[in-house]
């Protein structure tokens, strides 16, 4: 197959980009913001028709959650207009859009895990362009997989794991909300599972939606904990709860996505959240390591 992927420099991209360097089948076309407007139909159409295109998985967002409050129209523009453009690209093209979206479409009140069909209610400018998004690819009649994920992070870019390792090296305490459950996503075995979706499912016409995160249940203040705990760092991780850690944008209390779904469709085995972590920061130690020497 030959693969566009837009958004390649992010964490999600990054790691696509790492798979196609083994053994893939696949003829695979990298871009991001600066080589490929996929807001201009035009540039998209060129795209698609010079490389021959019959895949393209969309992870290109705009994911700032608080600034999108003060940006509406630009948030819209990436995570709903442009996916627009994408999947009627992919209609013309009869290609397959893999597009990643986010748990924040639902509105946190549940007390079990969100299934695929679950009502969506988003409760922030953020989930509701991401959810205008899967609205409008639904709607073109390409060929999708839509797949929901939450609290990405990786060894690049800004997450939440950096963030608190930078912590632990710079502070003896720190806060973190201990009232809002979900479910950490190693972007690694986020690309894995993309990849295995595309391979099972083939060229085989497909309107479906998944949700993909790493196993288990916790809140931000245990991430937060065993962050410093795998990562060797003295820093006192508090629990708070999220009225005293007020943001612009309201977060989901509970978030976590039911993913029987997905691992019946791929037949795939998703890791524990916990071993996960290990392994991203033991990637990010040895990333240490190589710029120290």
């Amino acid at each position: 197959m030959n693969i566009l992927v837009t958004g390649c420099k992010g964490q999600l991209g990054t790691e696509l980009q790492k798979l196609a360097t083994l053994s893939s089948p696949h003829q695979w076309f990298f871009t991001d913001v600066d080589t490929l407007d996929i807001c201009n139909d035009t540039a998209v159409e060129a795209c698609f028709e010079a490389n021959h295109i019959d895949t393209c998985i969309n992870c290109a967002a705009y994911t700032a959650v608080d600034k999108a409050e003060d940006e509406p129209d630009l948030a819209n523009l990436v995570n709903a207009l442009a996916p627009k453009v994408l999947a009627e690209a992919c209609k013309r093209h009869n290609a397959l859009l893999i597009h990643v979206s986010t748990d924040y479409v639902f509105g946190g009140d549940a007390h079990e895990p969100y299934k695929v069909d679950a009502t969506i209610n988003p409760q922030s400018v953020y989930g509701r362009t991401k959810a205008e998004g899967e609205r409008l690819i639904r709607e073109s009649g390409c060929n999708y997989m839509i797949v929901r994920t939450a609290w990405l992070y990786s060894s690049v870019g800004k997450n939440f794991v950096k963030t608190m390792l930078m912590l632990g090296d710079t502070k003896d305490e720190i806060n973190v909300v201990a009232d809002q459950k979900g479910c950490p996503t190693w972007a690694h075995d986020l690309a894995i599972a993309l990849v295995s979706l595309l391979n099972k499912n083939g060229k085989n016409e497909v309107h479906e939606t998944f949700h993909f995160t790493n196993e288990g249940q916790i809140t931000w203040y245990d991430f937060a904990t065993a962050i410093m705990e795998i990562g060797g760092k003295h820093c006192k991780v508090n629990p708070i709860t999220t009225d005293q850690y007020p943001t612009k944008a309201k977060r989901p209390a509970y978030s976590v996505l039911d993913l029987s779904k997905i691992k019946d469709f791929a037949g795939i085995e998703i890791p524990d959240w916990r071993k996960s972590l290990e392994k991203c920061i033991d990637e990010l130690k040895w990333m240490a390591s190589l710029r120290s020497q």
